[in-house]
């Protein structure tokens, strides 16, 4: 019974860690699209100040 009942609590640790870092994982993914959003918008801001050609320069 020790044994199966401390199995039961690993699975259930693991399953929760699991949820966590999928949690985790979506959040990041979340907060990179922003900060690629936020990037993009303050390139052609600074752009659009200095008077570039921001459309001409390759950026990624």
């Amino acid at each position: 019974m020790g044994i199966s009942a401390m199995t039961e609590n690993a699975q259930h640790d693991a399953i929760r860690r699991n949820h966590l870092l999928e949690a985790a994982h979506e959040e990041m993914i979340k907060f990179e699209r922003k900060e690629n959003e936020f990037r993009k918008k303050d390139r052609q801001e600074r752009a659009a100040e200095l008077h570039l050609p921001l459309d001409a320069i390759k950026v990624h």
